[in-house]
């Protein structure tokens, strides 16, 4: 029986939305494609996918070009065209809750206030799938949408990098292992 796995990458399409804070799941994704040597192409069911044969198992890394507030309606497509199930997804997007570059992964939850996960919730009809978190901290005087729409300063620059990278090993250890509670466990670490 083939195993397969759903890794979705949120962001907004668009050159003007590249490297901005909400596009934080589009680098995570964008960086282990390229580390395994993957393009994506497409878009195909309302995303861009780059796909992988590997842990015994094909693998498909989706961006959504539905933009963020309507990433549900790629999710569901992906998941009705290659029959798979929410507990077959993993969802990696920023968070406005957790300081710039820390990871947290999540079995499942609510929304927490983020529109992407909003509408993936809606359009798989429950909470339960997991998610990777990156935090891009919260803004101090400016509003939330014009936050997460600017870029990273250059301060925040090794921090996110980080982040990106733990997130594309926790990845990696999940596909590995097929233990999203041992990557909980190992990636999960309060802030120092």
């Amino acid at each position: 029986m083939l195993v397969m796995k759903l890794v979705v990458g949120l962001g907004n399409i668009g050159k003007e939305y590249e490297g901005t804070r909400h596009n934080t799941g589009f680098m995570v994704l964008d960086h282990l494609a390229q580390q395994a040597g993957l393009t994506f192409t497409g878009p195909r069911q309302e995303a861009m996918i780059a796909k992988d044969h590997c842990y015994q198992q094909t693998i498909l890394l989706a961006k959504p070009t539905t933009y963020m507030n309507e990433s549900g309606r790629s999710v569901r497509a992906l998941l009705n065209y290659y029959d798979l199930e929410p507990n077959d997804l993993l969802v990696v997007h920023d968070d406005l809750d957790l300081p710039t570059g820390q990871l947290r992964l999540r079995q499942k939850g609510s929304a927490g206030g983020h529109n992407g996960i909003k509408s993936i919730i809606a359009a798989v009809n429950g909470q339960n799938f997991m998610r990777t978190r990156i935090g891009i901290d919260h803004p101090n005087k400016q509003t939330v949408v014009d936050w997460v729409l600017s870029r990273f300063d250059a301060q925040q620059h090794d921090l996110i990098t980080q982040g990106i990278d733990q997130a594309i090993a926790a990845i990696r250890f999940w596909l590995e292992t097929d233990d999203f509670n041992q990557a909980l466990n190992r990636f999960n670490h309060k802030e120092k």
